[in-house]
């Protein structure tokens, strides 16, 4: 039997991990700047501030938990809530107000405390992480080591919905809003589906669909599969008949409405998932 190509689960399953990486080390340094000029400052943030020709003012300040920090010369900072331009800004007018002439700052994250996200599901460490001010959807997943060859082709994301929020979209999910992302299509170069995260985001890669395969092939098992994956495509992943597979009568164990029913399959049926494909042996 020839073998036909490969469905889209098993594809994406064997690149993406990799794929990953890559993309988002590529995306990372484009993104980290502006991503930054955009972040909420929250307690336990560390910034690092600059002030040129003032060395003993410049220095690294940590966020306390009322969202404020203590600073050389005009004392309480407010930071909790605001962005760096924000507090760069009230430090210039502060220090300018009586202390320094034109004074030139700058206000970076030094380290990321305040804020995090859960990745969960079927990636290598699923685990809570700290979010960075450039972290998006696939820089998470590489944090969390790329996904695992069970996972689906599709990320969850579920985002805790903001003041202003009209009615959940999913009642599933509570007051929340529910994204779904094709990771093939990110993966394959669609961008658009790269999404920032925000504080508080729960990523969930759920397990792929899988198809039994039994009898006269190389490699009985479970099997992942997607949408419109044939039964030729299903035999390929298990390495292909053996020389003792009788491909004429190949036959399909499904589930419907509750009973088990037994078909006759062609290699181009679609399966289901929860199928189980069997291959008997020749006769002879």
């Amino acid at each position: 039997m020839k073998h036909g190509p490969l469905p889209p689960s098993r594809l994406v399953c064997r690149a993406l991990g990799f794929s990953l990486g890559l993309a988002a080390l590529w995306l990372l340094p484009a993104a980290g700047a502006a991503a930054q000029t955009d972040y909420q400052i929250g307690p336990q943030d560390v910034l690092t501030i600059t002030v040129f020709g003032e060395a003993d003012l410049s220095g690294k300040y940590t966020v306390e938990q009322d969202g404020t920090f203590t600073f050389p010369l005009v004392g309480r900072i407010k930071a909790g809530g605001l962005t760096l331009r924000d507090v760069e800004a009230d430090l210039k007018k502060k220090l300018a107000d009586g202390y320094l002439k034109n004074p030139q700052l700058t206000v970076s994250i030094e380290t990321y405390r305040s804020q995090r996200i859960l990745v969960m599901g079927e990636v290598r460490s699923p685990s809570e992480y700290q979010l960075t001010g450039d972290m998006t959807l696939l820089a998470a997943l590489a944090r969390a080591g790329g996904t695992l060859p069970s996972a689906g082709r599709e990320a969850i994301i579920v985002r805790q919905r903001r003041h202003g929020g009209g009615p959940p979209a999913n009642s599933e999910f509570g007051d929340s809003e529910v994204i779904k992302i094709d990771l093939a299509e990110l993966q394959a170069g669609n961008l658009a589906l790269n999404i920032p995260l925000v504080d508080g985001d729960t990523i969930t890669i759920p397990k792929a669909q899988s198809v039994f395969v039994s009898g006269q092939v190389r490699t009985p098992g479970a099997y992942a599969v997607d949408r419109g994956t044939t039964v030729l495509q299903v035999l390929s992943l298990a390495g292909g008949l053996t020389d003792r597979g009788a491909e004429g009568r190949i036959r399909i164990q499904r589930t419907v409405k509750g009973k088990k029913v037994e078909l006759k399959a062609k290699p181009t049926d679609v399966v289901e998932p929860g199928d189980t494909i069997i291959v008997p042996e020749k006769f002879f």
